[in-house]
């Protein structure tokens, strides 16, 4: 009896594992938030209590009338079915995880003993069999009440950590701080400036998409020292007061508002909100600071900040602006354009390896700022030259037997998709989007969505979608335009279409990969 007891607890700890690891991954991916893992939970229902753990309590339940061994072990056989896709992003074992796994363990101990308690007391063995089954089912309820519990721990340590990072930048006093936010283009922006500002001054920047206020933090007390010139920030913000937080942790003298669209609006609510949000960042300048805004983003000029400090304006379209390009080309080595200033200063040709339009704006925050914190001109002509495209926005790269990939699956929204589309239909070659489609759109996801397949439909000559349910929108729109069935292709995740790509057999084809949606979204 024990021998056998001890194998089904280690059969029962090794699936608690995967199951665990699991729940964990989803709530990393959800940033740690109960409320976003639960609508993800809403979703996903199916994930969240397997079908194969029904069968287990179905068993346990017979199991609890019948009391035959035979049906005890078919009920944890039930659960041994850990079924582990690949995932895109790995769940990353960090200190706050290890933190989780702590008192998801402590939790799960209890529930052992409890089962261990019926057992060597002589109660009825069902008993046991429900604490481990239950164990099982409410997984994810184990994870959410393990990271209620710590949220006063992580509270703390996050506050010690701030108030470090603080002492750092305020001791900083030679170092000038840029802030950087829009609803898009931020990351790009950020790693454009850092490129041409490193030709003259010492900088550091936030890695990669570090733009929340605990990434902010990590970069300055890991990285921020005395001989940096110029400290680059990247801001995000998933709600109103996030920018806000980060401001006044930098002190920053410079902003860059590069963009204003209806993104995480689940959260945000209505444009306006996205508004005064992305604006916190020009709200909380000193009086002699800059504020670089693109005046052609009719969401940017649609709002008036209160803040008097001085506001410079960059623009393709509106002449009026302090800085424009115009004469824009692209090519298949990349991009020229030229940039003129209202003041007179600066009328100069300039070429970059990377392509779209949104990727000029960017450049041109970038030159805007650089020229005001006086770069000379030579600099910024060799800096906007060694700009390197940011890894999965607008990337051309090859892949797939050779083929010529524009990679932009990092993320994508409304206007950055048609753009990247723009970018596609002005190429010679066999065209092909690969796209699940935009999220966390809110109401207007549908509406967007329809727009990019309207959009797809006069640019590509051939559409794989990812996904059957959750491009449904992007597929009424390219019906909508009558696009040929023939020339559509729905694909069950990335390797389905990836294997599709492979069967086109099409030498000149060119792969647009707009966006690659997290495992969350998983269907």
């Amino acid at each position: 009896m024990q021998i056998i007891l001890s194998i089904i607890s280690i059969l029962w700890i090794a699936y608690l594992f995967f199951r665990v690891k699991q729940g964990l991954h989803m709530l990393q991916l959800n940033s740690y938030f109960n409320n976003r893992l639960i609508r993800w939970m809403k979703d996903h229902w199916i994930k969240v209590f397997p079908f194969n753990e029904w069968v287990a309590l179905a068993l346990a339940i017979l199991y609890y009338f019948n009391q035959n061994w035979t049906v005890f072990l078919i009920v944890l056989l039930g659960l041994i079915v850990p079924k582990n896709k690949q995932e895109k992003k790995k769940l990353v074992v960090t200190a706050r995880v290890k933190r989780l796994i702590t008192t998801v363990a402590v939790i799960y101990l209890f529930l052992i003993a409890t089962s261990l308690h019926f057992i060597w007391n002589d109660y009825p063995l069902s008993y046991a069999v429900f604490v481990i089954v239950f164990g099982s089912l409410l997984t994810y309820a184990i994870i959410l009440l393990a990271n209620l519990i710590n949220k006063p721990i992580e509270n703390g340590i996050k506050e010690h950590y701030y108030k470090d990072a603080k002492n750092i930048i305020s001791s900083a006093q030679n170092t000038t701080t840029i802030g950087i936010t829009g609803s898009f283009g931020k990351t790009s922006t950020k790693f454009v400036l850092d490129t041409i500002l490193s030709s003259h001054f010492n900088t550091l920047k936030t890695p990669n998409s570090f733009n929340t206020k605990i990434g902010v933090t990590i970069t300055i007390r890991n990285s921020l020292k005395p001989y940096h010139d110029v400290f680059i920030a990247e801001m995000g913000a998933k709600e109103p007061g996030n920018i806000q937080e980060i401001c006044e942790l930098v002190g920053h003298k410079y902003a860059i508002l590069t963009a204003i669209g209806e993104q995480h609006l689940e959260t945000f609510k209505t444009l306006e909100n996205i508004q005064k949000t992305k604006y916190e960042i020009v709200e909380t300048l000193p009086e002699d600071g800059v504020a670089f805004l693109n005046r052609d983003d009719s969401n940017i000029m649609a709002y008036t900040p209160k803040n008097q400090c001085r506001k410079v304006y960059f623009a393709i379209d509106d002449q009026e602006a302090d800085y424009v390009a115009s004469n824009i080309r692209f090519h298949n080595k990349g991009t020229t354009f030229r940039v003129t200033n209202k003041a007179g200063t600066l009328d100069a040709d300039f070429e970059t390896k990377i392509l779209g339009k949104h990727n000029v704006y960017n450049i041109l925050a970038a030159i805007s700022v650089a020229w005001e914190m006086n770069v000379p001109l030579n600099k910024l002509q060799q800096g906007v030259k060694k700009i390197q495209a940011v890894k999965h926005r607008m990337e051309i790269k090859k892949g797939f037997g050779n083929l010529t990939v524009i990679d932009d699956s990092f993320n994508s929204n409304p206007t950055g998709s048609r753009m990247a589309l723009e970018v596609l239909s002005s190429m010679d070659g066999y065209k092909v989007l690969v796209t699940p489609g935009m999220v966390e759109l809110g109401d207007k996801e549908y509406q967007y969505n329809k727009a990019f397949g309207e959009y797809a439909a006069d640019a590509c000559d051939y559409v794989i979608l990812v996904g059957e349910k959750q491009t449904k929108p992007l597929q009424d729109g390219l019906r909508e335009k009558d696009y040929p069935e023939e020339q559509l292709f729905i694909a069950k995740d990335l390797n389905h279409a990836i294997s599709q790509i492979q069967a086109l057999n099409r030498q000149d084809a060119i792969i647009l990969l707009e966006n690659d949606l997290p495992d969350t979204y998983n269907e």
